[in-house]
């Protein structure tokens, strides 16, 4: 499976942005997808994450409120609607699939090593 995120850009505090994780080479469909971003200077961090179906979603308490991680297996894609967003949402950020297919803890998803593929990160910028 390869995964292109893409829609990152440059953007003024509180307002929005969408990013599109587009997978290539497998469907995805059965997949849990996640975002993670690295902040300038720092590390790795779970974002958001979704079942495969859709039914359950997962959120650090930063993003909370302000994000929002769908997936559209018909399309192959995932993304993260961001909003309100703060300087401190700078970050590259990168889309991941998780192969399991049970439920699974805010904190399984939470961790970096449990996804199966990557994509290559986008960059969001915030400015004040």
């Amino acid at each position: 499976v390869q995964l292109q995120a893409s829609g990152g850009g440059l953007v003024q505090a509180g307002g929005s942005l969408r990013l599109s994780c587009a997978a290539s080479g497998r469907r995805v469909t059965g997949y849990a997808m996640g975002w993670f971003r690295r902040p300038p200077g720092r590390e790795r961090e779970f974002v958001a994450a979704i079942h495969w179906n859709g039914a359950r979603s997962y959120y650090a308490d930063s993003v909370k409120g302000r994000f929002t991680i769908s997936k559209d297996n018909a399309k192959n894609m995932a993304y993260l609607n961001m909003t309100s967003l703060k300087p401190e949402d700078t970050a590259v950020y990168y889309c991941a699939a998780d192969t399991v297919t049970a439920y699974r803890s805010t904190e399984y998803y939470a961790r970096s090593g449990n996804y199966d593929y990557w994509g290559q990160g986008t960059l969001v910028t915030v400015s004040s």
